[in-house]
């Protein structure tokens, strides 16, 4: 059982990652094997020396471009190369969804459908062996979570296929926003392109979290150096951690969270049912966290309907008045109480090419649990014609494929 932290100070590049991977010991033929495999033995080859940067060692990769080296290819051309392949389907999984994001960052920069998508730096021969061979590096050592640190912006110009633009370039900024990664920024920082689309992709799709381990029992260190030469050491580490259930243990035990909320209550006998059913969605468009409704006998035998928000104090204001605007009650009870509870965030994960929304658990064992949207179940079982049980079960065996699409929250 391991865990792994990505510490990309000075920058984070899919080269940096394959070489800091091979550093720490992962064998290259498990980088390269998939890649013959898709028939691209003749394409490219890989070098990989040992190299310094300011005075650290560390490892250092390069491609070097055979006969057969198309540039450019579309987003379908890599898709087919990724389905008709004969990998694992969890490797399938991680390239498909690396690709599929930096696939969906250039359509909404360029303003073009997904499927429309034409790469050029990603489709490039280095772009592959630096995907799939990260993946593939990733299946081997099989962590039971990946941390990063927050990337460096960069800042300056860089050179593209699209001619001249600013850094971070604005697959970079997509990538941040939708994965809602935050990025540093500084003049500590060299100029120059710190965090590439490649790079940011690789770990927006497949760390657990942006953010150190609470503590280091560390095992070993893999240190892949950049290309780019800077005014100071450029280079990436891997450090593998000893005891990962320890560190999720005291992750999940550091981030249980204690609230203060506030229970409104109020008994209502002169409203309708369907009154009562439009204050519910009143009360949660004002801010309750949660509201529930159940009958209760009230004076004079009469049936009525007991309701309950549940409120942070900083909406309650707002709350109370939707319940004097919106509802018949002239009076309402409210006490203070409050909540434990555990981190959670929302994602993503992809099932019969669907993607459906998931809510992540961290459980106090150090555990990870799942729940899928179920709007998005019902959703694709009439798509697909298959039943919310299967689809439930494909969602828990596709766990290890979640996106996060934000970050931890209590």
């Amino acid at each position: 059982m391991t865990a792994l932290y990505v510490d990309c100070v000075t920058g984070l590049a899919g080269d940096m990652l394959l070489a800091a991977f091979l550093d720490l010991g992962v064998p290259q033929e498990v980088i390269e094997s998939p890649l013959h495999s898709i028939g691209l033995a003749n394409a490219y080859a890989l070098r990989v020396e040992e190299k310094r940067s300011f005075g650290l060692r560390g490892k250092k990769v390069s491609i070097e471009l055979k006969d057969y080296s198309p540039s450019n290819r579309t987003w379908l051309e890599i898709k087919r190369l990724i389905v008709d392949s004969s990998w694992k389907d969890s490797l399938k999984k991680k390239v498909y969804l690396v690709f599929n994001s930096l696939a969906e960052a250039e359509s909404l920069v360029h303003g073009i459908d997904i499927n429309d998508v034409h790469f050029h730096e990603v489709g490039a021969i280095d772009s592959l062996v630096d995907i799939i061979g990260v993946c593939a590096a990733l299946e081997h050592v099989k962590p039971t979570y990946l941390f990063c640190s927050t990337p460096p912006a960069g800042s300056g110009k860089v050179n593209t296929s699209h001619g001249t633009l600013p850094v971070p370039v604005p697959a970079v900024l997509e990538l941040a926003r939708k994965y809602r990664i935050k990025l540093f920024n500084g003049e500590k920082y060299p100029d120059g392109e710190l965090t590439t689309p490649t790079g940011l992709a690789l770990m927006a799709v497949l760390s657990n979290s942006f953010n150190s381990p609470p503590f280091f029992d560390i095992d070993e260190i893999g240190v892949g150096l950049g290309n780019r030469e800077f005014n100071c050491a450029n280079f990436l580490r891997i450090i593998q951690l000893k005891d990962s259930l320890g560190v999720q243990d005291n992750l999940s035990k550091a981030e249980i969270k204690w609230q203060s909320v506030l229970v409104q209550e109020a008994w209502i006998d002169d409203a309708t049912p369907e009154d009562i059913a439009s204050l519910l969605e009143y009360l949660r468009e004002a801010g309750a966290i949660d509201v529930i409704c159940q009958t209760v006998q009230m004076k004079k035998s009469r049936q009525g309907t007991c309701v309950k928000a549940i409120v942070f104090p900083e909406n309650a204001t707002q709350v109370r008045i939707a319940w004097f605007l919106k509802g018949t009650t002239i009076g309402i009870r409210e006490r203070l109480e409050g909540r434990w509870v555990l981190p959670r965030r929302k994602g993503s994960c992809l099932i019969f090419d669907e993607r459906i929304g998931i809510k992540q658990i961290l459980r106090p064992d150090g555990r990870f649990t799942i729940k899928a949207e179920h709007d998005d179940l019902v959703r694709l079982s009439k798509k697909t014609g298959k039943s919310l049980e299967l689809l439930r079960q494909e969602v828990l065996n596709s766990s290890n494929e979640f996106i996060p699409e934000g970050d931890w929250k209590c």
